[in-house]
């Protein structure tokens, strides 16, 4: 595979996940089995043009354990930091100091299991052609209320031109790497790499994923985690 057409995954997962009120951090509980993130791990990895993934782990990680190795691709882990973005930096310097560093990478949550196959082809399809990037995300739906100080309605926001940034997201390595330092060195609290391209000028493209590619992030969403699994796994078997 050339430079041009090489792409790796990133996940980081130096990430605690307090929401989750687990004893453990929320990417090593079980789902169906395994840790969720040995199936987010597996989704990128199984997609033919994905060579390979860089995992971001916290310092102190004492539950990780590399997944069956079910493609023959590299798995390689890194040391990540206190932030979501200084992780994938983590990753990003990694690859950056290859031989060959790949053109595109694709970041994805180390807590979303359920990205399909499909979706990455939509993805990849559509960040080749798009020189800023691009994201899955889920054009808004529902009505959106704006809370105010004592828990009540403000506002309603109206939802026309929304969406709902989910990952995979693809950008080019260098330039994500200089966006992600950007927004570092400047102290910008940023929740996705997508931000960290905006902040530096960048629009990159929405790609239209799938309601299925859920996040785990709430104790409730385990039973949907495993629904969807269920369901993806009895497809292929089918």
């Amino acid at each position: 595979m050339s430079r041009r057409d090489a792409v790796y995954a990133v996940i980081p997962a130096a990430g605690v996940g307090r929401r989750m009120e687990s004893a453990i951090p929320k990417q090593y509980l079980r789902l169906h089995g395994r840790a969720v993130i040995h199936w987010a791990i597996e989704s990128m990895l199984r997609h033919p043009v994905v060579a390979g993934a860089v995992v971001a782990l916290a310092v102190d990680d004492r539950h990780w354990s590399a997944p069956e190795p079910v493609t023959g691709k590299p798995l390689i882990t890194v040391t990540g930091g206190a932030e979501r973005s200084l992780s994938v930096l983590s990753c990003l310097d990694w690859l950056a100091a290859r031989p060959d560093p790949p053109a595109l990478v694709l970041v994805h949550d180390a807590v979303r299991p359920c990205v399909s196959v499909a979706e990455l082809d939509r993805l990849l399809h559509r960040a080749r052609g798009a020189p800023d990037g691009a994201l899955l995300a889920l054009p808004v739906r529902d009505t959106l209320k704006r809370e105010d100080a004592h828990g009540q309605v403000e506002s309603t926001t109206p939802r026309s031109g929304l969406w709902q940034a989910l990952t995979p997201q693809c950008f080019p390595l260098d330039a994500l790497r200089r966006a992600l330092r950007h927004a570092v060195d400047g102290g910008y609290r940023i929740t996705d790499d997508a931000q960290a391209m905006e902040l530096q000028g960048f629009s990159p493209a929405l790609v239209e994923g799938r309601a299925t590619n859920l996040k785990l992030t709430r104790p409730g969403d385990m039973a949907l985690l495993e629904a969807v699994l269920g369901m993806q796994c009895d497809g292929e078997r089918g």
